[in-house]
């Protein structure tokens, strides 16, 4: 039998949700991708914590300023970690700006340098790291800026076609369209939950953006995330990137490959529509009432975890 993970493979990289280094061992995927919530619940485990001391412990020799030193043990923990991720996976790990800096193109430009940095001082090379930021407009200008620079960058927390066309327009790496969290509004606001995948609507928007950026030759890699159940991964068979959990890793492993979905690849092209201005952007994100609230929820909830991590180093 080939299972649903081995298909997948043959369509779509694989990309593991986690910061569990043993997870990532086990199911062996290309690249791997971290958040604030994933780098609080890792700090859990007593296995990290050699690196909350040493991140600490930096912090400290390095960072006179309480608040900067709490800042700083936080970045190197996320490096560290995801140190040790790259010699593990042989395409890239994302490491995530702080989701407070999501309304500030410099400060977020600044953060990455910094992440870029840590990683550089831990003998890993720039070319293995995807740096991930919020996908608000400041976040997609301090991509476009970075891009330029020569830094790879991964938009997260992207939820409406205006932000995926800002993204394509600012010519970022890849982008992270969130499935679950588009069915997790639509249920919550009166829809039955989908028997049919490409009925849910955090598919159908995954598959648009997909199609969009084929038809129009857009670079950018789209990477389905945030998903909530096996239906919703299998319905995106071919797209460029997947970023799965464990769980739906071992799921998937256990069930049978579908032969029914797999994403059109040979899309006629078209020329690419004029770039949306700032203006345009804000309207047409503003337009769709699941994707401001996903988007500033989203954030809320990456600068809560950042603060927890901040709470545990403060408390050593």
């Amino acid at each position: 039998m080939t299972s649903a993970l081995q298909r997948l493979k043959q369509h779509s990289s694989i990309v593991a949700d986690t910061g569990d280094i043993e997870a990532i061992k086990k199911y062996q995927p290309e690249d791997a991708t971290t958040n604030p919530s994933l780098l609080l619940k890792a700090s859990e485990i007593e296995a990290y914590k050699p690196y909350l001391d040493k991140a600490w412990q930096y912090a400290k020799e390095t960072e006179q300023q309480p608040a900067k030193q709490l800042e700083l043990a936080c970045d190197y923990f996320a490096v560290l970690l995801g140190k040790e991720i790259s010699e593990i996976v042989p395409g890239y790990i994302s490491t995530e700006v702080d989701a407070r800096l999501s309304f500030d193109t410099q400060a977020t430009i600044n953060k990455a340098h910094t992440l870029l940095s840590l990683y550089e001082k831990e003998g890993v090379s720039k070319d293995k790291i995807l740096i991930k930021i919020a996908s608000t407009w400041e976040g997609i200008k301090a991509a476009e800026q970075l891009e330029k620079e020569g830094t790879k960058c991964n938009l997260t927390l992207l939820f409406s076609d205006a932000q995926a066309r800002a993204c394509a327009d600012a010519n970022v790496f890849l982008i992270s369209p969130f499935v679950g969290r588009i069915l997790d509004w639509h249920v919550a606001n009166g829809m039955e939950k989908p028997t049919d995948p490409l009925q849910d609507p955090g598919v159908q928007s995954v598959r648009s953006i997909f199609e969009f950026y084929k038809r129009h030759d857009y670079k950018t890699v789209v990477m389905g995330a945030s998903f909530r159940n096996t239906g919703e991964i299998i319905a995106l068979t071919g797209c460029d990137k997947l970023t799965i959990s464990p769980n739906l890793l071992e799921d998937l492993g256990n069930l049978e490959g579908a032969e029914e979905y797999l994403l059109a690849s040979d899309i006629a092209k078209e020329p690419k529509p004029e770039p949306l201005s700032e203006t345009q952007f804000r309207w047409l994100h503003n337009q769709d009432a699941m994707a401001t609230e996903k988007l500033a929820e989203g954030i809320r909830s990456f600068a809560d975890a950042q603060e927890q991590l901040e709470a545990r180093f403060k408390a050593m």
